[in-house]
Parts: C-alpha cells; structure tokens; sequence
C-alpha cells in the first residue's frame, strides 16, 4: 500500500472521530444550556457560574469563542466576587482560549489570582505555560515565568504530585533556556538561572508582576488592592 493509499484509508476513520467528537460537545452544550435556562432566578450564584462555565467549555471546543467569552467571563465575575479562586483560576485559561481581544488581559489576571491565592499548582502552572508560548524566544519573561511555576510547582505539592509537577516545571525551564540561548547542558543552564537572578523569589515575584500589568494593562475586573486587604498577610 502507497503513502497516499493509506492517507485515503486513514482519513475517513479521523472523520469519523471528529463528528463524533463534535456530536457529544453539542450533546453535552445542550444539557447545559437545559441546565441553566431552567435556573431558578434565586438560584446561588456561583451554582449559575458553575452552568455558565458548563455552557462555556463545549462552545469552545465547538470553535464558538465569542459565545464562550460570554458566558465565561460572567461567571468570572461571579466567582471573583464570592472568592471562588480556584475556579475563578480555571476561567481565566478559558477566557484565554478564546481568542477574544482581551485574552491575554485574562490570562494575566488568571495568573495574578493563582500566584496571590493557594489555588491548585497544575493550575497555576498551566497559565504560566501560556506565558511561554506568548513571550517572544528572546524575551525574559519565558524564564521569570518558567521559573514562578517551578517555585509554585515546589511549594504547594507533596509527594508523587510535587515529583511529577516540578518534573514538568524542570524541562519548561530547560526549553526556555534552549530557545532564549541555545543552553541544553546542566552546567550551563545553572549559569543562565544564575546570570538572569531566576533564583532570588522576591525579585522573581516582582519581575512577574511586571509582566502581568503588562498583559492586563488598564483592564483589571477586581481591585487589586482590596482583595490584598483581605489577605492573612498584606
């Protein structure tokens, strides 16, 4: 059998599963769309974002962004202001999926509320993922943010999750390094880390915070200063 001939046996079969595929998210959107239009109006509000989240996710994986947008950046709000962080958390990488013109504002105050807040590590390191796959190869702000998620990865797991967690945070720094200076040995790479100060915390914090009022700029949807207020610490 030729390349094309298998091309032409395979295709269909990849078909098949993507109709499938799309059948069950529009299977699973109309459940939701059920769910929620048939909400009490004294329904808890951050049930109804939960449903709005439930509504978002499979018109995402139907290519619908803008209808996503919607629906997820209210129970954002929603989540936000009853200091649901974590699911809060999980919005944002869905808002920033989106496609939407203030996806990265969304991505930056995802990260500002997994950083500020115990949320999930995989979590945390996921948007800071997409940090990486946004920053240009020369940029530092790959590193300052492969590095935070290595720091978060450390400090929030335990046991066969820290161990594999830090072992994914471990080769993010080692691609960024590879495509920010060409580094694949330990011993240099440890100069790198050195030469940008990627192991001082505090200032790696702060580096951070710089990037994100970069991404978020004017557009922040909470005030910063109040949720600090609240924290144990401020």
């Amino acid at each position: 059998m030729t390349d094309t001939q298998a091309d032409n046996v395979v295709s269909p079969i990849k078909a098949i599963d993507q109709e499938e595929s799309i059948r069950e998210l529009r299977e699973v959107l109309a459940k939701a769309r059920k769910r929620l239009k048939t909400m009490p109006e004294d329904a808890d509000p951050v049930e109804c974002a939960l449903t709005l989240l439930d509504v978002a996710e499979p018109l995402l994986g139907l290519g619908q962004g803008d209808d996503a947008w919607m629906h997820a950046r209210e129970a954002f709000q929603v989540f936000v202001n009853y200091e649901k962080w974590q699911e809060a958390v999980e919005t944002a990488d869905i808002l920033y999926q989106c496609g939407h013109p203030d996806s990265i504002a969304a991505l930056g105050m995802g990260i500002w509320l997994a950083v500020t807040y115990p949320v999930r590590a995989q979590s945390t390191v996921t948007l800071l993922n997409a940090v990486i796959d946004e920053t240009p190869p020369e940029s530092d702000g790959a590193a300052v943010a492969a590095m935070v998620a290595h720091y978060i990865a450390g400090l929030r797991t335990e046991g066969e999750e820290k161990e594999s967690l830090t072992f994914l945070t471990t080769q993010m720094i080692a691609r960024v390094a590879k495509r920010h200076r060409g580094i694949e040995d330990q011993e240099m790479l440890d100069m790198w880390i050195e030469m940008l100060q990627l192991n001082d915390i505090p200032e790696l914090l702060k580096r951070l915070a710089v990037i994100v009022d970069a991404m978020v700029e004017d557009k922040w949807w909470f005030d910063r200063d109040e949720l600090r207020a609240k924290l144990p610490v401020n």
